[in-house]
């Protein structure tokens, strides 16, 4: 018995439904966390989950972009959206969930991605993603509460050396650039966060959940990057048990350019 939590930026949920409805059947977490859902509230595809034994839901949509949803087999409580960059757009979704004798706060993110040019000078997408994780900065792995915490999501980011296929070639791309990643590492290890994804895998080996649509044969080329993130509070580090990141799903059919990762504890 575990508890499982799978995080996925679908990149539309209602053109994708297809896919996160045979993801559901084959894989039966606990919790899905979508990102990039691109639906706006009252369209979200709720009856459909419903059909698949997921009863829980909490969603925070917009129409054609953003939009983050935590889709849960078990009740959930302390739903909460944070607003970031007073930008209006829905990014972030908190909800609680019982996991055995643990009360667990999943956060659900999607990081701006940024644009092209690594200029906040010049380029305000890059501005307005270096304000985002600034302010994720107050998302703490331990509130004080006496929950154990998640984020999980986009972050839009490979913060590691072979997070991304080729770390001298990307250093002054979007998404693996100094800036980027050094504020990543530096607000979760003082957020008290552990990489989960790397607890058991080593910073030595290739890691990637991302594949670009423009590359005309992804598997071949293999150029992918780890964007998509398990953190956990210290606590969760003695209870990870499995940590799977479904590579064959870039190559299912209108797939997304991410991938599924699913974290599994031993929490029942």
């Amino acid at each position: 018995m575990s508890f499982s939590v799978a995080t996925w930026n679908i990149n539309s949920v209602r053109l994708r439904m297809p896919l996160v409805e045979q993801f559901l059947k084959d894989y039966e977490p606990d919790v899905l966390c979508l990102q990039e859902t691109k639906c706006p509230d009252e369209h979200f595809p709720l009856k459909e989950f419903h059909k698949l034994g997921y009863e829980h839901i909490a969603i925070s949509g917009q129409k054609g972009y953003h939009g983050v949803a935590t889709i849960s087999r078990r009740p959930i409580s302390h739903i909460d959206v944070v607003e970031f960059c007073e930008m209006g757009d829905c990014r972030h979704l908190s909800v609680a969930v019982e996991a055995g004798e643990k009360q667990l706060r999943i956060h659900n993110f999607y990081v701006p991605a940024g644009g092209d040019e690594p200029n906040p000078l010049t380029n305000p997408k890059f501005d307005h993603k270096l304000k985002f994780l600034e302010e994720m900065r107050a998302m703490t792995a331990d509130a004080g509460d006496g929950f154990s915490s998640l984020l999980v999501g986009d972050l839009n980011i490979a913060p590691l050396e072979n997070d991304v296929w080729s770390h001298k070639q990307m250093l002054k791309v979007v998404s693996h650039t100094p800036i980027e990643t050094e504020t990543l590492e530096d607000l979760r290890i003082k957020g008290g966060w552990s990489d989960l994804m790397r607890f058991n895998i080593s910073a030595d080996e290739k890691l990637y959940t991302w594949w670009s649509y423009r590359s005309k044969d992804w598997a071949a080329s293999n150029r992918g990057r780890r964007l998509d993130h398990v953190w956990g509070s210290k606590d969760l580090e003695a209870h990870l048990i499995d940590m799977q990141i479904l590579r064959d799903a870039r190559g299912w059919e209108r797939p997304s350019d991410h991938v599924p990762v699913i974290a599994k504890f031993d929490l029942i």
